[in-house]
């Protein structure tokens, strides 16, 4: 998951994907389902094939520029193989996106209703487990101007951040159990508590360690 070059595989990966299903790919393609798991949008045959692995190959090459042009740059020595887990962990979650999409587009229908919030589940989960690592930077993590200007505030709303997103992300997948009425309340209850939280947080305690 720290390699720096899987995001160029997982790009080579959708890309193939494309390919290996392009003959079978109707001229419009579904792209969109809303929250009852109904088709609501759709893009050509070029579009749904070709501009996520597009943008997966754009995603990585932004991941390799965001550390040189961050002013606080020379923080990312301690935490560069957590930076590349968290980028990875992004690119994957989209890589699965568009496997969705073409086996979509060629007769495979997926219900997303259950799958996206498992994902996103996933993703809190692991970006949970890690946050910890993460030193102040100007692009990832719990970015607000009070753990910017604090080192302590960064440190201990990361701390919190990380268990409050494990939590949201497991109460993300357990809410796949519910009726998909009740999934999406909870999992727009998860997204606002674990990302609202850490911020009121940051707040309150750069208020405490301000002389």
């Amino acid at each position: 998951m720290r390699n720096r070059w899987l995001g160029f595989i997982v790009a080579g990966l959708a890309l193939a994907l494309s390919l290996w299903a392009w003959s079978r790919l109707p001229a419009t393609v579904p792209t969109h389902w809303n929250v009852r798991g109904q088709v609501d949008g759709y893009a050509s045959r070029w579009v749904a094939a070709l501009g996520l692995p597009a943008g997966l190959l754009a995603l990585r090459l932004v991941f390799t520029a965001l550390p040189r042009v961050d002013p606080l740059r020379r923080n990312y020595a301690e935490f560069f193989d957590t930076y590349w887990l968290i980028a990875n962990a992004i690119l994957l979650f989209m890589l699965a996106f568009h496997v969705v999409v073409i086996l979509n587009g060629i007769g495979y229908p997926i219900n997303l209703t259950r799958l996206v919030p498992i994902g996103l589940g996933l993703l809190f989960v692991v970006f949970g487990n890690v946050l910890t690592r993460v030193g102040p930077n100007w692009f990832m993590g719990i970015r607000t101007p009070w753990t910017l200007s604090n080192e302590t505030v960064w440190r201990k709303t990361h701390r919190l951040g990380g268990w409050i997103m494990v939590a949201a992300g497991i109460l993300m997948m357990l809410a796949t159990l519910l009726p998909v009425t009740a999934t999406i309340p909870v999992l727009v209850v998860a997204l606002i508590v674990g990302t609202v939280v850490p911020v009121v947080y940051s707040y309150l305690l750069w208020r405490k360690e301000s002389p």
